[in-house]
């Protein structure tokens, strides 16, 4: 039986890679005081063990799966990249450059001082860095290095034993230093830094309380009486009426009809007025100047939500409070914004700004949400559709620029396939997020490409690499982890203070730009969990999606510098 078994494994080799899956995908979500190993690590140790059996792996075959990864990362972070380039988000894109910088340089002190070769070197740096995407980088580098067929092949055969190991650590050790002993360090109460950022930025104060109701949409009906202060305003006034909150005056009923209230129509003595807004200024303030009626048929107005890409660089660092005094935004509601390319939620504050890119949930009347994106962006209406000839051609397009070499003198120069499809995937996205009339690509379809596609590139790495395991971790000897544990330490601990005192980052953020920068998701998770708020994920996107991009390139440059 256990002939048999072995015997099929090995050759259907379709069934130790997602069984590989299967194992990475449920060790990796359990948690233990918050902390897990995440599926990338539990999906290449599992590997590592089930490649003991003894499996041939096509070279080939793992970069047709990394393909389908970088396209989607590029893609989803192309807007944030560009916008850290060219759109005010200079300061965030700095500082994480800074940071990837002292990631790469501690790695290769490091490993400068513990002697190690140029393979374990490049699985040392995408390990203490956690940025698994640079492996193929550095595959690539290696096998077209001037290298003896010999020491290629040695590199090659450590490379995952040191990923493995650095790459445990490196997860670990950003969300200790950042989440959990970060706000020791400083001595700084996130919760409460949190909530006064939300303070600052309008989401609680009452004279802000217009910021909240973009995310609490109610309606109500009143009656306007002869005395009521509304009388003889026309609708645009009363709209402003109540200490300038945003409300929206849908419609009314007059002798007995219902009617559209424009901005122009003025209320008179007797009307039935429906007015939407937050349930807090309704039931606060509202009631205490007009009388609440029953009137179902009035307040019957058909409501819909939807998502709005926003693609118009009239809004680039727009705030909501100034937003909500542009004419097309009337009657429009913001529910949530995310952003990025893992989708973070930003709290919805009067002095939240947007940007382009930005995914945003709207509720208001089908007309209202219609002429707001037809002025602001493109209705992302949910579809299971994805054009595959799109994704398809920008790979290609993306391999083939990637492909081509220059020698400068007797180096050569490539961005290697690799580089050309992220960096094609990056373009692509941002160009959807100014023009987006092609390359639909729904976020399941994103997500399914992102984690398919890396955890299958690394479930072939250690199903490949297993055999040389015990060799490559005798070889790089216990004192490998203490060398992990110090540069994977080094920089993030160096990140905080640098974002405290040189970036001078609100406290609120700091952590979470320093998650983004080290390009820690399970970092940011524990933070706004100890927070408990969304606030820190603001100063996420930017940094994640700079690092995410540098750090995989940089996965050349290490090979370089060994």
């Amino acid at each position: 039986m256990t002939e048999w078994l072995v015997a099929t494994l090995r050759e259907n080799v379709e069934i130790p890679l997602f069984l590989c899956l299967v194992v990475g995908f449920t060790v990796g979500r359990v948690q233990v005081r918050g902390i897990s190993l995440g599926e990338v690590t539990a999906t290449l140790l599992a590997a590592l063990a089930i490649g003991q059996i003894g499996f041939e792996i096509s070279p080939k075959m793992k970069f047709v799966f990394f393909s389908l990864y970088l396209f989607a990362v590029g893609y989803s972070a192309g807007p944030q990249f560009v916008r850290a380039l060219f759109e005010g988000g200079f300061k965030q894109a700095g500082f994480a450059v800074v940071v990837c910088i002292m990631s790469l340089l501690s790695v290769y002190a490091v490993a400068r001082l513990a002697g190690l070769d140029v393979g374990a070197a490049a699985g040392f740096f995408a390990g203490s860095a956690t940025t698994s995407p640079s492996l193929p980088l550095s595959e690539t580098a290696i096998a077209k290095s001037s290298m003896t067929a010999a020491a290629k092949a040695h590199a090659l055969d450590v490379m995952p034993a040191a990923f493995s190991i650095s790459f445990i650590i490196g997860t670990l050790s950003s969300v200790i230093v950042l989440a959990i002993f970060g706000p020791r360090l400083l001595k700084i109460d996130l919760a409460a830094a949190c909530r006064a950022y939300v303070e600052k930025m309008g989401g609680n104060d009452s004279k802000a309380r217009r910021g909240t109701a973009w995310h609490q949409y109610v309606a109500r009906a009143y009656r306007v009486d002869e005395k009521s202060p509304l009388v003889g305003l026309n609708v645009a006034d009363a709209e402003h009426f109540f200490d300038n909150h945003r409300l929206f005056l849908a419609r009314l009923r007059r002798n007995g009809e219902i009617m559209e209230a424009t901005t122009s129509v003025t209320i008179a003595a007797g009307d039935i007025i429906a007015l939407a807004g937050s349930r807090h200024v309704l039931l606060s303030e509202v009631s205490k100047v007009l009388e609440e009626v029953d009137d179902a048929e009035l307040l019957g107005v058909q409501v819909e939500g939807t998502d709005v890409l926003i693609t118009s660089s009239a809004l680039a660092g727009e705030t909501l409070k100034a937003l909500a005094d542009i004419p097309e935004t009337r009657g429009v509601f913001i529910t949530a914004i995310h952003r990025g390319a893992l989708s973070v939620s930003i709290p919805v504050f009067a002095d939240t700004m947007l940007y382009r890119g930005d995914v945003i949930r709207i509720i208001g009347r089908p007309t209202d949400i219609a002429g707001f994106a037809k002025k602001f962006g493109y209705l992302d209406r949910e579809t299971e559709r994805a054009d595959i000839a799109f994704i398809s051609a920008a790979i290609v397009a993306g391999a083939v620029i990637g492909a081509l070499s220059f020698r400068v003198g007797e180096v050569p120069l490539t961005l290697s396939t690799a580089g050309g499809i992220l960096l094609i995937g990056l373009f692509f996205g941002w160009l959807r997020s100014v023009h987006p009339v092609f390359g639909r690509v729904p976020g399941a379809t994103l997500w399914f490409m992102n984690s398919i596609g890396l955890n299958l590139f690394i479930a072939a790495l250690g199903l490949a690499a297993a055999p040389a395991l015990a060799g490559g971790l005798k070889e790089l000897g216990p004192v490998f982890l203490l060398w992990s544990l110090i540069a994977s330490i080094v920089p993030s601990l160096l990140a905080i203070y640098l974002g405290k005192y040189v970036f001078r980052f609100d406290d609120a953020i700091l952590f979470g730009c320093c998650a983004g920068a080290r390009k820690s998701s399970p970092a940011l998770a524990m933070l706004t969990e100890k927070a408990e708020s969304q606030v820190p994920a603001i100063g996420f996107s930017v940094g994640y999606a700079v690092s995410t991009t540098l750090l995989i390139l940089f996965g050349l440059v290490i090979v370089m510098m060994m």
